[in-house]
């Protein structure tokens, strides 16, 4: 089973509906963007990424994709998409990494993406308490990050 705690309108899964994902998100909401296109965050499960309703070691694969952004009008359509962070959000990110890893199988995979438009990839994967096993730049400007993490040895 894969989990995605925090997966707003899905953007990057190719089968939105796929029923060996819980999708979850604190947030459920419909929004016309300035396109037009309409976006639809539509979790499964209601859950903040930093208390999740899960038992330990459940899921073989988390996908954690959090808010990246701190700066960003209520307004705006990259608000809307994409959440915003608190002030304090390392304690968020901080405490997130440490549900994810925890509902993680041992052995499990947690797979990490985060946009450094605003805040340095390596200030956060440093939240991890962990190092990833590789990971990989996207993006026009290479700004988004793609981390690979193993749970292994009583994590």
């Amino acid at each position: 089973m894969i989990l995605d705690p925090c997966c707003g309108s899905k953007m990057f899964w190719f089968d939105k509906d796929n029923t060996d994902v819980i999708f979850g998100d604190i947030r459920k909401e419909n929004h016309i963007l300035c396109d037009d296109r309409k976006l639809i965050i539509k979790p499964d499960v209601r859950m903040s990424f930093d208390a999740l309703p899960f038992t330990n070691d459940l899921f073989s694969m988390v996908v954690f994709d959090p808010p990246h952004l701190v700066n960003v009008g209520e307004n705006s359509w990259t608000y809307k998409k994409y959440g915003r962070l608190p002030a304090d959000w390392q304690t968020l990110i901080a405490n997130g990494f440490a549900e994810c890893f925890r509902v993680l199988a041992k052995g499990g995979t947690l797979i990490f993406k985060w946009n450094e438009t605003q805040i340095p990839v390596s200030q956060v994967a440093a939240l991890a308490g962990t190092r990833p096993l590789f990971g990989h730049r996207s993006g026009k400007a290479s700004n988004t990050h793609w981390l690979c993490f193993v749970k292994v040895f009583g994590r």
